[in-house]
């Protein structure tokens, strides 16, 4: 069963090898692509606009920056065709109905971002240079490594079991689902028509996959692992009954599985004093973002923090800005990174606090709706604990900073 967006990709895909194959050019205007428009002519001739002419409406379009040098539709004739505001000059202005049809059909889809609202952020020097962020940064900037150690016999028994305990297995349906495709000069397009209701399959007329095969490329785990772990779990007769979805369960299991022993036996170690992350990269590093997602900042590394859509993020760099506790603060970039067996972890805030006006404290806040693992997933709570073992590995010396998970300020004003 597919989602919408396979459609799409499925689209995009089909048309990069069509200019690949073809050498069509897909969203581009020609310098003669209105000559064969029909005008009529005060004797009510009916004759072409005419090469001269459809070079005429080009050279408008692109002093316009409607296109560029090379007649690709660019965003703004989108959005001027998106909000009817297209207009042509004088000689051509009966022509605008048949030029506008001609240039939404080389447009494609009319979906724009705004890129006036993405704005580069500039630093504030004056906190990034001051002792308050230095003593920060030096807490938190160095590198690591780290090793994994797990009890095998241990993690075969455990993926057998939540094997399982996992979800019943239903019987093989095929649900039909159809879609227009329609490939124009603006591009290859597609739009649902019908969803049929679902057919289910008798498990005699259903071809099994290599199992095993499948799995050891989904888990990568070896054969004989895999078999341990499918006869121990006693769901063997679900595969007949639906081999997509009892390889789904078994891998979804067996990984999960895995990225908790991973968690659990994960042992990080400072690199060295000359392995780390220079505080010159705030400033090196270009940190862009769209206005709707910004908030002034007064405490901060940067002028503007970047939030996510969630929310959460916005409220608590609100509360960093009003909290008088807080001196100085910093929403991590992207480049700020931890490695992980399950790929680089992120930390949301570095924070600098004042106890009582003498004691300074310092934490790496991870902010998030819940403190319960349950709630988030996987795979990102995985990671979390990873960035908790590695920023306890760095916690040496007098007053290191502390990793802190904090739905709002008074999470993180409560460790202090």
């Amino acid at each position: 069963m597919f989602s919408f967006f396979w459609y799409e990709q499925f689209a995009a895909n089909l048309q990069k090898e069509i200019e690949n194959d073809t050498g069509i050019r897909f969203g581009v205007v020609e310098k003669r692509q209105f000559a064969s428009i029909p005008v009529t002519d005060a004797a009510g001739q009916t004759t072409a606009l005419g090469v001269a002419q459809s070079e005429a409406i080009w050279a408008f379009l692109r002093e316009a920056d409607y296109v560029d040098a090379k007649g690709k539709v660019q965003d703004t004739l989108r959005q001027a065709l998106k909000d009817g505001t297209l207009q042509l000059p004088e000689p051509f202005r009966s022509q605008l109905p048949q030029v506008k049809e001609i240039l939404r059909k080389l447009a494609g889809k009319l979906d724009i971002k705004n890129a006036d609202e993405r704005r580069t952020i500039p630093t504030r020097r004056a906190i990034l240079q001051g002792e308050e962020f230095r003593a920060l940064w030096d807490r938190i900037k160095h590198k690591t490594t780290y090793r994994v150690q797990f009890d095998n016999e241990k993690l075969l028994t455990e993926c057998a079991d939540a094997m399982r305990k996992g979800p019943p297995i239903t019987k093989t349906r095929v649900q039909i689902r159809k879609a227009d495709l329609s490939i124009g000069r603006g591009g290859v397009l597609t739009e649902e028509t019908t969803v049929a209701a679902p057919i289910i399959i008798d498990e005699t007329d259903i071809e099994l996959p290599d199992l095993l095969t499948d799995l050891q490329d989904k888990t990568q785990l070896t054969r004989r692992s895999l078999a341990r772990i499918l006869t121990d779990s006693g769901r063997l007769d679900d595969f007949k009954r639906n081999p997509q979805q009892f390889i789904e369960l078994a891998t979804e299991s067996i990984n999960r599985t895995k990225r908790l022993a991973i968690v659990d036996g994960i042992r990080y170690q400072r690199i060295g004093d000359d392995e780390y992350y220079a505080q010159e990269l705030f400033e090196q590093e270009e940190l862009t973002g769209y206005l709707k997602n910004m908030v002034a900042a007064t405490k901060s590394v940067y002028e503007q923090v970047v939030y996510d859509s969630s929310g959460v993020e916005r409220t608590f760099a609100e509360d960093l800005e009003n909290n008088e506790a807080v001196k100085v603060y910093a929403k991590l970039p992207g480049w700020f990174k931890v490695p992980t067996p399950l790929g680089t972890y992120n930390p949301d805030w570095a924070v600098l606090v004042e106890k009582d006006g003498t004691e300074k404290l310092y934490f790496v806040v991870e902010t998030k709706s819940s403190l319960f693992d349950d709630d988030l997933r996987d795979r990102e709570s995985a990671k979390i604990a990873c960035g908790k073992a590695h920023f306890k590995a760095l916690a040496v010396g007098d007053n290191p900073a502390e990793f802190v998970q904090a739905r709002n300020i008074d999470d993180l004003m409560a460790r202090c």
